[in-house]
Parts: C-alpha cells; sequence; structure tokens
C-alpha cells in the first residue's frame, strides 16, 4: 500500500522533457533533483572515475576502465568492471539518497531500485514522437533525420538498459502510478500536475 510520497522516481522518453519536468517540480517542492548528479556521487562512493560511470550512463556493455580506476572499496580482477557491479554501485547510492530525505531521481532504473518503498510516486514522462523530434531539433541544434534518430536511439539504448535490470518492461504503464504526456500541459503545467497527484496520495 502506498503511503504518501516523499520521493519521486521519473522514467522518461528521450525529448519528451524529463528534466526540465522535474527541475519544475524540484522548484515548486524546493526538493533536489538527481540526475547526472548520480554519476559523481557514485564515483565518490566507489573510488572510481565520474569519467566511467558517465561512459557507462543507462548504457550495457563490457568495459574495461584500466584508465579510470582510482582507488576505493569496489575493485575486480583482471582490470574490469562488470555492468551490474556499477549498477549496484549507483543503487546502492540511490538508496542512501533516499534515506536522507525527499528527492527526485531521474531514470536509471530507480523505480526498480527502490521498488520497497512506500513513499515513491514513480512517473513515466512521454510525448508523441514528432513533438519530441521538434525538441530535439532545437535544443541539439540538429536535422530532422539526425534528430529522429538520436531520439530512436536513446529510447533503444534505455530501453534494454531498463528490461536487462529490472525483468521488466520500460515505459509500460503498469511499472508506474502516473504516465503523462509531457506536450498536453506542457513542462511547467505536468510539473504541477504530478505535485496535485503527489498531494492526493495517501490520504
Amino acid at each position: 500500500m502506498k503511503t504518501k510520497p516523499r520521493i519521486i522516481t521519473l522514467g522518461r522518453q528521450f525529448g519528451a522533457g524529463g528534466h526540465s519536468v522535474a527541475a519544475a517540480i524540484s522548484g515548486i517542492l524546493n526538493i533536489p533533483v538527481y540526475d547526472n548528479e548520480l554519476i559523481s556521487k557514485a564515483a565518490e562512493e566507489s573510488g572510481f572515475s565520474a569519467q566511467l560511470f558517465a561512459k557507462k550512463d543507462e548504457k550495457r556493455s563490457a568495459f574495461s576502465f584500466s584508465s579510470f580506476f582510482t582507488s576505493g572499496r569496489y575493485s575486480m580482477a583482471d582490470n574490469y568492471i562488470s555492468d551490474n557491479e556499477l549498477f549496484k554501485i549507483q543503487g546502492d547510492v540511490i538508496k542512501k539518497l533516499a534515506d536522507e530525505g525527499p528527492a527526485i531521481f531521474i531514470g536509471r532504473c530507480s523505480d526498480y531500485i527502490l521498488r520497497d518503498r512506500t513513499d515513491c510516486l514513480d512517473v513515466f514522462i512521454c510525448a508523441p514522437l514528432e513533438e519530441r523530434v521538434k525538441c530535439i531539433m532545437k535544443r541539439e541544434n540538429l536535422s530532422y533525420d539526425d534528430a529522429m534518430d538520436m531520439a530512436q536511439r536513446k529510447d533503444r539504448t534505455r530501453k534494454v538498459y531498463y528490461d536487462f535490470f529490472t525483468f521488466g518492461e520500460w515505459g509500460a504503464a503498469s511499472n508506474y502510478d502516473l504516465c503523462i504526456d509531457s506536450s498536453i500541459l506542457g513542462i511547467e503545467g505536468t510539473a504541477q500536475f504530478i505535485v496535485d497527484f503527489m498531494e492526493r496520495m495517501g490520504k
């Protein structure tokens, strides 16, 4: 049974404005957002370079870290670290931050990692592909074809990562408490809708 949320996990399609929505919610509720910040925090906790985590962020593949290793409590033989180990390190950081207080976590299977908590609101932000492509074209200064390729490639990468580690299905409505199309209400409207939804939970 869900209790009134203090944590928001936010999955998102690429180009749907997930980070902007999270920032807007953060402004309304005055709680921190963890996105790329998780990379540096995971690196700090483990002793590995943040560059290692950035290169592997929401991706799956074997990776040699000979040029990235610094020092720390995590280490593996033969100059190699697995996807599973990196996932565990980042998951430990997410759990620790969730224990410390209210927060918004963007992506990185945070809904799955925090699945045993009853105080999480799990949200998925989506938008029609054409709307996302327009956003990507403007934000990244790309042609239509390049923006379309980027949207499809990024979504595919996120899906492979999520599905592998959670044994679930990325973007499936049954995985989340709320799925919302950000193109309908816009960034600010979507953020306010999520906050209103959050306030009604656990009552």
